[in-house]
């Protein structure tokens, strides 16, 4: 994808129970590994006999947490949270984990997804008393535990309640006084996993965090699914198991996740070789180099490069200091940001024809720079080839897809596209091609923002 057209990132969170205690460190090296999933703001919330601690703030997982801090905030459970916003201002108000006070005890909250019908939460907590102090889905959802906790039998039970009243997306930690509970909606459109280390028992977006502390991968949770932990033991709730259609995200596989993660069974980066071996059968090319455009384009482009015989190449060195430059809100960031991200290794396309992969196009704008540092560096021909569809309706549940008038597929033929950003031909991965990508993974997805159906009623 253009370097400053990213898509907005989904957020990424961790929870943990270790009886062992030192909880905070564990989460922060977590965190650090889920960092591409958010880069705002990050949090970490511990619980301490009964008491909820926690600091958060605006920046970078190693920026915002010293050992200083760590050191202050011991304990036996855990949630931490990196944010992209999706719903609510990019300031620290809105940063997670979202820690609540209420008669029944301490509360904190950290999510990932979007609510559909969050409007509609908002405007009822309101007309009942609730004052927001942040303009996130998060605030709602914990109001609204809070308050079914008054009238029900446990924790978890309330989380049960509300979930039914809930439409979107959302992969959900809740941590109480005693226990750590993991929700995920029940068309599972984010993913949220299990983890075991010893007597530990870790929740986390993506399995990478597990590898970063030493955990092991049990299981994903399942869809509607809500897990419940205490005292080291783990129960499950399966009220909503089942109950809708499976819609989890594409793009997880495509761009958001890890390469090194295994999400709902499937490995990202066989994932992402596979979207490149399917673009190079449905838009082949005859070229001398076949490179991606980093991150998630390279290993698109090994798979282009593998089913189509043309040798991969090393085609850009990326300064690896600089964070996805999409997280900066201010456009004159995102472009001065792109302008050393980037360096063309020249020895690879001099003198060729050049297919560059990468994993998606929105705007076209950075696309079309990227091609001309390519012919720059003395490319002959350039290639360009993007392994997800494209982009042509908006997304409700968490990914920031621009605006119809800014989407580039929206607006021009195929033909005006290779034009607009100066490419000798361009193809995108079809919409047929994506439910072959994920052949391990045993769920439906959400494809939505390529063809206008979702999962959910958007509407309504």
């Amino acid at each position: 994808m253009g370097l400053n057209e990213k898509l907005g990132e989904e957020c990424g969170v961790f929870a943990i129970y270790d009886p062992a205690g030192d909880v905070a460190h564990s989460t922060y090296y977590a965190l650090y590994a889920l960092q591409h999933r958010g880069q705002e703001s990050c949090g970490i919330a511990v619980n301490n006999n009964r008491d909820i601690s926690q600091y958060k703030d605006m920046g970078l997982v190693n920026d915002v947490f010293s050992e200083e801090i760590l050191e202050r905030l011991p304990g036996t459970m855990a949630v931490g949270h990196v944010r992209y916003a999706t719903t609510g201002e990019s300031r620290r108000e809105n940063a997670q984990p979202l820690v609540l006070r209420y008669v029944k005890g301490n509360l904190a909250l950290a999510h990932n997804g979007n609510l559909v019908n969050s409007k509609e939460l908002w405007q009822e907590l309101s007309t009942t008393g609730a004052i927001f102090q942040t303009s996130t889905d998060t605030e709602a959802m914990a109001y609204m535990i809070a308050r079914a906790r008054l009238h029900t039998g446990s924790i978890e039970r309330a989380v049960e309640d509300v979930i039914g009243r809930l439409k979107g997306s959302f992969s959900l930690i809740v941590m109480s006084a005693q226990k750590l509970i993991a929700a995920r909606d029940p068309w599972g459109f984010r993913p949220l996993s299990i983890g075991r280390k010893g007597d530990a028992i870790v929740f986390a977006s993506e399995t990478c965090a597990f590898d970063s502390i030493g955990a092991e991968f049990i299981r994903d949770v399942k869809p509607g699914e809500i897990v419940v932990v205490q005292d080291g033991e783990m129960h499950s709730i399966d009220t909503y198991v089942g109950t809708q259609k499976s819609g989890f995200c594409v793009f997880e596989y495509l761009y958001f996740a890890r390469p090194d993660s295994v999400i709902e069974g499937q490995m990202t980066h066989d994932s992402r070789k596979l979207a490149g071996a399917y673009l190079a059968k449905e838009h082949p090319v005859e070229a001398d180099v076949v490179i991606g455009v980093p991150d998630s384009g390279v290993s698109a482009a090994m798979g282009y490069s593998e089913e189509s015989g043309i040798p991969y190449g090393l085609g850009f060195v990326k300064n690896k200091y600089i964070g996805r430059t999409f997280i900066q809100p201010v456009q004159s960031m995102r472009e001065n940001s792109v302008r050393i991200k980037l360096n063309v290794l020249k020895s690879t396309v001099e003198g060729k024809r050049v297919v560059m992969v990468d994993d998606s196009i929105v705007r076209g704008t950075t696309s079309k720079r990227i091609v001309s540092l390519l012919r720059k560096a003395g490319a002959t021909e350039v290639h360009v080839r993007s392994s997800a569809p494209p982009f042509l309706f908006p997304c409700y549940f968490g990914t920031d897809v621009p605006s119809k008038e800014n989407l580039i597929a929206c607006n021009y033929s195929m033909e005006e596209i290779c034009e607009i950003i100066n490419a000798d031909s361009v193809g995108f991965l079809s919409v047929e091609a994506l439910d072959k990508i994920a052949p391990n993974a045993k769920c439906g997805f959400c494809k939505g923002c390529f063809t206008g159906e979702y999962p959910v009623d958007v509407e309504g």
